[in-house]
């Protein structure tokens, strides 16, 4: 499951670079001290791995708080929503050891100006690790130092003890931050050093833990784009409800509903001006959207018992008369569920508000859906399959697993 965290951060550090202009790797730069600073702290393996995931995630609700500022739900210049946001889905992890507040207060200072008023003490002691880590790697762009730079970087740390940084966060970060630790954080070697630094994280991937991580994934790649806020959760939700019309297995079902819940999440590197476009995609901008189905495979390939969960999702612009996208299968090569998931992807899509369309009933839906079966795009049963089975939604959400 660790595998799978750290495709998430690979994919924040994307839409952070896109939206805010952070630095690369930032998530893992965060992780990386703060396992190390644990371990000096005398923290337990299952505490600094506990640490750790926090620290990777601490922007997992970068998109989420965002896309609130830009619909106008709230003007929060002390990102506190941002904080809570991200506090609320961590705390859906199954975690060996408690996360409280780890999150919610990684943008307190030691003085209490931070946006909670939290002084030095009064959260936890791993929030303040955090703060200081983050802080640092935004303000000093730690991956771009030299040897030279490093008595520096202890003498800023020192000048904002007490006003920016606990004493203790200060005392652990100066006590880790020496130079083979430095030369450790740069973009080239950083995903090694957080291979050894950070430790595994490994849970049972029941069907909590996977409603879970789909939720908390879908809300990362939805909320890019206002016209994607609802388009992941609801591709899983019907995933999972054709699953049940198939009679699928438990653990079928679950691994289709987490397919569905990933399939797009190669579209965090897409530059938001390409998926809010109003007009007609030029060849070269829909060259760069097409990438996204590769990016998902990218991210996903190397996650070990992934493997059909990857394929599913990253097949989900395949076409079976080989004119789909990113690796032109043609029938012979995608099975079933990939097939099921392009079919899902297509009608959502379609059903749902799009810079170029406005959202569509399940019978307008349906007839842009059999007019690709006729022409040997789409699997025809499961278009008929859809038809009868989504048709009491007339193109409307449908609830989540959990809530049925």
């Amino acid at each position: 499951m660790d595998s799978l965290i750290k495709a998430i951060v690979t994919a924040l550090d994307i839409v952070e670079g896109d939206l805010l202009g952070a630095s690369t790797n930032h998530g893992k730069r965060i992780a990386v001290l703060c396992a190390k600073m644990g371990e000096r702290l005398g923290k337990s393996p299952d505490e600094i791995t506990s640490l750790a995931v926090c620290a990777l995630l601490h922007d997992n609700a970068l998109t989420e708080y965002i896309m609130s500022e830009r619909i106008g739900g709230f003007h929060d210049p002390a990102m506190k929503k941002h904080c809570e946001y991200g506090q609320r889905n961590v705390d859906t992890l199954q975690l060996k050891t408690g996360v409280k507040d780890f999150i919610l207060y990684h943008h307190e200072c030691a003085d209490g100006s931070g946006p909670f008023g939290i002084k030095e003490g009064e959260g936890p002691l791993e929030a303040e690790l955090i703060t200081i880590a983050d802080s640092l790697d935004v303000s000093c762009h730690l991956q771009g130092l030299e040897p030279e730079d490093l008595p520096d970087i202890h003498r800023v740390i020192a000048k904002r003890t007490g006003r920016l940084y606990s004493t203790a966060a200060s005392k652990a970060m100066l006590e880790i931050l020496d130079l083979p630790m430095l030369c450790s954080l740069k973009d080239d070697v950083i995903v090694e050093t957080a291979k050894t630094a950070i430790p595994s994280w490994i849970v049972n991937a029941d069907e909590k833990i996977c409603f879970n991580l789909a939720g908390f994934i879908s809300r990362i790649i939805d909320y890019k784009s206002v016209f994607t806020c609802r388009h992941s959760t609801q591709i899983a939700n019907k995933a999972w409800f054709m699953g049940e019309y198939y009679k699928y297995e438990a653990e079928e079902r679950t691994k289709l509903y987490l397919a569905a819940a990933l399939h797009d999440i190669g579209k965090l590197a897409t530059p938001l001006a390409i998926l809010e476009k109003p007009d007609k995609l030029s060849n070269t901008e829909f060259l760069i959207i097409k990438e996204h189905s590769r990016l998902t495979w990218e991210l996903l390939k190397e996650i070990e018992g992934f493997e059909t969960i990857c394929t599913w999702a990253s097949s989900h612009h395949e076409k079976l008369d080989g004119s789909g996208y990113p690796f032109g299968k043609k029938a012979d090569e995608l099975d079933f569920n990939s097939r099921l998931l392009t079919c899902i992807d297509i009608y959502q899509a379609v059903s749902e508000d799009r810079p170029y369309h406005p959202g569509r009933n399940h019978r307008d839906t349906m007839e842009i859906l059999c007019e690709m079966a006729n022409n040997g795009k789409v699997d025809s049963v499961i278009v008929t399959d859809m038809d009868i089975a989504l048709a009491p939604y007339d193109g409307g959400d449908l609830p989540s697993p959990q809530d049925s």
